[in-house]
């Protein structure tokens, strides 16, 4: 690559401390020269952490998206905001990188796609799950055929006890959900992205609140405020395609179930299926018999080298500026993203009306 490219990061708490900035900062392409946070010292001490020397810092995210020199932003904040800042850059003529989820609702993440689509820019959506090595290598057997047609998925979101009680996790004025919207959402988009199957029917879902109110309860973060925790503490539901696929998605923060897994996904296809229960997992049947084929991705092949460690958070940048510079589709698109927040809502109404959801 010959550009490097100026960004901006809005919102410098968690995530963008966590994810975005150290991912950038690994990047020659990329350099940060502007940062803004409604708590000025969290943009200083950002600028300062990954900035260059003559980075700015903001506390008005219109103000840093005025300077016409920034080429792209990421938009960190929280799932109330995304949508206005994300249309809002855009149309200051920035390429955008949102956190996910989307949008807080389905009517904000269309209104993302189509600001995204009227002005030319391009916008993407913050899911590193599908790089990680294990879903870029269940990708690529999907898409080579070798499971047929996946017509049964498992979307896996199950924390035993691990409620985040900071920032404003718990607050669903500002989140619009809990666990579904907060990790749900990498499991179902996984999902979807593997059964390469974004035209859903019908959502039939339910939102639990059963543990939310307990006191001093174990976490793992610290045992949370029952009067804050406005949310859903766990979240399951049906997701049938217009093709007759169906997808089952589970999500907790709280649930009284011994085995866990976050942001997995299972596939059962008509060729083959595959699963991320115990590492990558392929099964099938071969000359009358079945097999199952665990898939090394670490690359070990003698006992004094422990193997590459993947980090999909550089991936994900490296390959966002990489659709930027040769000007092709990132590998998260917002109309895909925005299929994740329809769903994901419809199964919020479905829980509150008691009905299955119906698509057009």
């Amino acid at each position: 690559m010959s550009k490097v490219y100026r960004i901006g990061i809005i919102g410098c708490g968690g995530i963008a401390n966590g994810k975005h900035m150290p991912a950038l900062k690994n990047q020659p392409n990329a350099e940060m020269v502007a940062f803004c946070d409604i708590v000025e010292e969290r943009a200083q001490e950002a600028k300062n952490a990954f900035g260059t020397p003559d980075a700015k810092v903001y506390t008005d995210y219109k103000e840093l998206l005025a300077d016409g020199a920034l080429d792209i932003v990421h938009v960190c904040t929280p799932n109330d905001s995304h949508a206005d800042i994300s249309i809002f850059a855009l149309e200051s003529g920035k390429h955008v990188m949102c956190e996910k989820p989307m949008a807080k609702t389905a009517a904000d993440a269309r209104r993302m796609v189509e600001a995204a689509k009227r002005t030319g820019k391009k916008l993407t959506i913050g899911y590193q799950n599908r790089f990680r090595s294990d879903s870029q290598y269940l990708k690529r057997v999907c898409a080579d055929g070798e499971l047929g047609e996946i017509y049964y998925g498992k979307a896996h979101a199950i924390r035993r006890r691990a409620v985040p009680t900071w920032g404003v996790f718990l607050d669903e004025e500002k989140q619009g959900g809990g666990p579904l919207i907060d990790i749900g959402t990498h499991a179902l988009d996984l999902t979807l992205w593997m059964m390469d199957n974004y035209k859903p029917k019908a959502v039939l879902g339910t939102a639990f609140h059963k543990l939310a109110k307990k006191a001093d309860a174990a976490n793992a973060w610290g045992s949370w405020d029952p009067e804050k925790f406005t949310v859903e503490d766990s979240a399951v539901g049906m997701i049938t395609m217009q093709n007759g696929a169906t997808i089952m998605l589970e999500s907790s923060w709280a649930i009284n179930l011994v085995k866990t897994g976050e942001a997995k996904t299972t596939l059962c296809g008509t060729e083959g299926g595959a699963d991320m229960e115990d590492g990558l997992r392929i099964n099938g049947e071969k000359h009358s018999k079945l097999f199952t084929n665990h898939i090394e991705l670490d690359g070990r092949g003698v006992d004094f080298y422990e193997g590459s460690k993947d980090n999909p958070a550089d991936l994900e940048a490296k390959l966002w500026l990489q659709a930027i510079e040769n000007d092709t589709e990132p590998v998260v698109t917002p109309e895909q993203a925005c299929v994740v927040s329809e769903i994901l809502e419809a199964i919020y109404e479905s829980s509150k009306t008691g009905k299955a959801v119906y698509f057009d």
